[in-house]
């Protein structure tokens, strides 16, 4: 009988690993499913909603102005006869659209820099003396004076809604690496000093290899929590400007647009602002809550408990 074969009675555990430990964590945090299970429902409804509820979000029904709450309008309509569940349902497109489009360009340049001021001492000076300059400007004045300076020149080179898209997404973006940036450079200082970093240093491994192959793999837990962090910042920045009349144009709705829209008609039909403005807080709640999960599940001390 071959030696291989096992003593009866012995058990062997199920293999372990890093990920997998990672969403055993995850899904113990109570918060963070709930915020997954509402997150997702409510990019299912803006995602399939349009196409399943059927109603166009600009058509007009003049007899049907400023209705409440019906089985014909579930969220009631404003003031010219549109529908405004179709236009939050349409305008979630928009602000999520936004969302994570500008979370990326703020992460993949949040992280360059990161990467390159912890690992590089010496450029750790002016880069992180450039991230003090981005973080002591004020962010909101200085995003409303850059649309009013770009806004109509992007119009008449892509659309009124495309370009309105790219200035707001690429300006929410460029605006938003700070803190990522700091937490990313924070934890390369550490690793660089790491015995594998500098077994591959004494083996002359390029710095790029380093950087792609040991530094980046490992920085992956705080850029992950940046992300949604991220995501929930860009919604609320972007509401912000189209509160303000700053953003997409009336006809192109956002949940920020609608809030806009609809605050000279609080008194008349309060349920205008209730709708979007809800949308709002609980997307960045939910996602808040799944940043939150993130964080302690991929924290080995908090996951070790």
């Amino acid at each position: 009988m071959s030696d291989a074969v096992l003593a009866p009675g012995v058990v062997h555990a199920p293999q372990r690993s890093l990920w997998g430990d990672v969403w055993v964590a995850f899904r113990r945090h109570r918060g963070a499913m709930l915020g997954v299970i509402v997150f997702g429902a409510i990019v299912f409804a803006v995602a399939f909603g349009p196409m399943l509820y059927g109603v166009d979000p600009q058509f007009i029904d003049p007899r049907a102005r400023n209705a409440g709450p019906s089985l014909t309008h579930p969220m009631g309509t404003d003031n010219i006869g549109r529908d405004i569940f179709a236009q939050v349902l349409q305008g979630g497109r928009v602000s999520l659209l936004v969302g994570v489009i500008a979370m990326l360009i703020a992460l993949v340049l949040g992280t360059f820099i990161g990467v390159l001021a912890g690992y590089f001492r010496r450029l750790d000076g002016l880069l992180m003396r450039l991230t003090d300059l981005f973080l002591a400007l004020p962010l909101l004045p200085l995003l409303l004076v850059a649309i009013m300076l770009f806004r109509d020149t992007l119009r008449a080179a892509f659309g009124p809604e495309t370009g309105i898209f790219m200035l707001v997404v690429f300006l929410i973006g460029v605006t938003s690496w700070m803190q990522t940036a700091r937490i990313v450079r924070g934890d390369v200082l550490a690793l660089k000093e790491r015995e594998f970093v500098l077994a591959a240093k004494s083996i002359g491994t390029p710095a790029p290899r380093i950087i792609t192959r040991h530094i980046l793999p490992n920085v992956l837990s705080p850029i992950m929590v940046s992300a949604t962090i991220g995501v929930a910042s860009a919604i609320i920045t972007e509401s912000a400007l189209s509160f303000l009349g700053l953003g997409f144009p009336p006809d192109f709705p956002t949940w920020g647009r609608l809030l806009y829209d609809g605050k000279d008609f609080m008194t008349l039909t309060p349920a205008r602002v209730l709708w979007p403005g809800l949308a709002i807080s609980l997307t960045v709640l939910s996602i808040n809550f799944i940043g939150d999960g993130l964080r302690d599940a991929l924290d080995p001390r908090i996951r070790g408990r």
